[in-house]
């Protein structure tokens, strides 16, 4: 079981490496991306840029072009950041630092930093929050 473990944690962090270097993604130090994220390898990979210290989970998509019109536009997700469960980040979009967005979000808009975000549309439903390793830290 330790084993197990210890190969499972170096393989989830040698996947950020692997996007950098096969799809030329611009990923932050310390990332934690999902092997069932969906980030977009197909027409502009390079438009995707993630900031250090965050986490992308399983089934998560973040697009940086448009299937249908042939868009394309760069997508940034500051440091800090959560991206929930199968939440869909949209092309062209900004969200800042230490951002929390909920399992299941569809973002349309840019979102402002410090704040947790959730809903289809996504909506923010809480400021001034600190994310530390993960943990969310609520400020009164």
């Amino acid at each position: 079981m330790q084993l197990r473990k210890f190969l499972w944690g170096i393989l989830v962090d040698l996947y950020p490496c692997y996007l950098r270097w096969r799809y030329g993604m611009d990923i932050g130090r310390n990332c934690r991306i999902s092997w069932k994220a969906h980030l977009d390898k197909s027409i502009n990979p390079k438009g995707i840029h993630i900031g250090d210290n965050t986490w992308v989970l399983s089934g998560a998509m973040i697009l940086a072009h448009d299937h249908c019109r042939s868009l394309k536009a760069d997508t940034y997700i500051g440091a800090n950041c959560v991206i929930g469960v199968r939440s869909i980040i949209m092309l062209g979009l900004m969200i800042g630092n230490q951002v929390v967005i909920g399992g299941g979000s569809v973002v349309t808009k840019d979102i402002q930093s410090n704040c947790i975000a959730a809903g289809n549309p996504a909506k923010v439903l809480k400021e001034n929050v600190n994310i530390l390793n993960g943990k969310i830290l609520m400020n009164r």
